[in-house]
């Protein structure tokens, strides 16, 4: 079975990135945590998961991995760079879910607790900094591993933004 390519990466020019980066930084801000590697981190997964197809990765088998327990039997299959690609994936996926759709969280098959999602969502990126150790990349994800429910508060300011009628209508006219 073909597994689907990822589709093509956000321009860097494009206007949802600089949508993105300024919305993140005014939530993190507001949250009291303006980080610039955090900040930087979170709009860059902002932007990539705004294709569904970036957010739910594909095993070997092209099957989706859609609940933590995917994640954490398909880490255990291949060498360690697909175990560490699989955790930071873990990782941003736990992030994003909780941070911008908790409530989908307990409308699935399987309804689950967002503590759930933040317990494995630190422990991924924990084990991606052991993973990294001694790259300077350890550094990041530690720091995302002990911050994780702040990124999670801010995800959740921006979410609120983002559906407020009066934001909507900024961003149809910083877009067209």
């Amino acid at each position: 079975m073909d597994v689907p390519r990822r589709p093509a990466p956000i321009p860097e020019g494009h206007p949802l990135r600089h949508l993105f980066r300024r919305l993140t930084e005014a939530s993190f801000e507001q949250v009291g945590m303006p980080d610039r590697d955090l900040m930087t981190y979170v709009t860059g997964l902002l932007i990539d998961f705004t294709h569904v197809d970036n957010l739910y990765r594909r095993d070997a088998t092209g099957q989706r991995l859609e609940y933590v327990v995917d994640f954490l039997i398909e880490s255990r299959r291949g060498d360690t760079a697909h175990a560490r690609e699989t955790h930071k994936h873990l990782g941003d996926f736990a992030l994003f879910m909780v941070g911008m759709f908790p409530e989908s969280l307990r409308r699935r098959w399987r309804a689950v607790s967002p503590d759930y999602y933040v317990a494995h969502g630190k422990q991924a990126y924990s084990t991606v900094s052991e993973i990294d150790s001694p790259k300077p990349s350890a550094a990041l994800f530690r720091k995302l591993a002990a911050h994780f429910e702040t990124c999670v508060l801010a995800l959740n300011v921006e979410k609120t933004w983002i559906r407020d009628a009066f934001y909507q209508y900024l961003m149809r006219q910083l877009l067209s």
